[in-house]
């Protein structure tokens, strides 16, 4: 303990020797980033430099760990509660797990018009892991990550970076959105048939005689859905954590009081985008699990 206390010492006071702010901002907005070095061997990038020379051959090691383990938190402790539900006299936590059931219930029945057991168990997984993980940029800035060059420290990576909400990482945001986009690939063909796909793609919405000016607009149309659900939910969460550190970086010990005041406000944009990212995967499934254009 004595040196992992020496080691959040030191850290710190690299951290506030004449680091700019510009520096700050920076060093947290970078990742630790584990990967594939241009020499062939494998380890962890102890500068932004080396992880962009990683290439592709990469791995966000902060931020995945972080979604992995709200992830598994979320399932154990929904599962916990729903093993230990009564309808005699249930608790505060079980009433609180039945409004969240009950609330992504009456979404998808208001925005789902077919019939399949998977829409609201994958509704309710994204609208919760969602919060999750967006609630993470309530925490101060410098906690976790001094925490984490703390122990580093210990294996000479006093200076590593440290991100821990997923969601401002767009390879977790486009990661989620590229799943949901698979999904509406699989129900479409599944529902209308790879010919009927296909058609809607060629002969919607002015004819099989406009078929180049359909292509023109539905194929964008289709890549922009997981582009816009990723990016949407990354811009708006990178935007927040960015002002926390420009509060942070600026005032210093004076920061308290600003960051009160975001956070209040934050506290509406971190449920509110998960409930957007819910709402357009709903939306997207039931146009895929609609009958193609002719067959009404």
């Amino acid at each position: 303990m004595a040196e992992l206390a020496d080691a959040a010492h030191a850290a710190a006071e690299h951290g506030a020797e004449g680091q700019t702010v510009q520096e700050y901002i920076t060093h947290h907005l970078s990742y630790l980033t584990y990967g594939k070095f241009p020499d062939g061997h494998w380890g962890l990038a102890h500068t932004p430099e080396e992880a962009v020379s990683m290439g592709f051959m990469s791995i966000h090691v902060d931020t995945m760990g972080w979604s992995l383990f709200i992830g598994a938190a979320f399932l154990f402790f929904f599962r916990y509660i729903g093993l230990r539900a009564t309808s005699d006299v249930p608790s505060g936590i079980q009433n609180f797990v039945e409004s969240i059931f009950e609330f992504v219930e009456s979404q998808v029945n208001s925005g789902f018009n077919y019939k399949n057991p998977h829409v609201g168990p994958l509704c309710l997984t994204v609208f919760v892991w969602i919060i999750l993980m967006n609630m993470m940029d309530l925490v101060p800035v410098d906690w976790l990550p001094e925490i984490a060059m703390a122990v580093g420290g210990l294996w000479g990576l006093e200076h590593m970076s440290f991100k821990v909400v997923p969601t401002t990482d767009p390879n977790i945001t486009m990661g989620m959105s590229i799943s949901v986009f698979f999904l509406i690939l699989y129900y479409s063909v599944k529902n209308k048939g790879l010919g009927g796909f296909l058609s809607e793609l060629a002969f919607h919405p002015f004819g099989k005689w406009m078929l180049p000016f359909n292509l023109i607009i539905e194929i964008p149309t289709l890549f922009a859905k997981p582009v816009s659900l990723g990016l949407r939910l990354f811009g708006n969460m990178y935007a927040g954590e960015l002002l926390f550190l420009l509060i942070s970086g600026l005032l210093g010990a004076y920061q308290l009081p600003a960051h009160f005041v975001w956070a209040v406000f934050h506290l509406l944009v971190v449920p509110l985008q998960a409930f957007v990212f819910m709402m357009l995967t709903i939306v997207y499934l039931n146009a895929a699990h609609e009958p193609a254009h002719g067959d009404h």
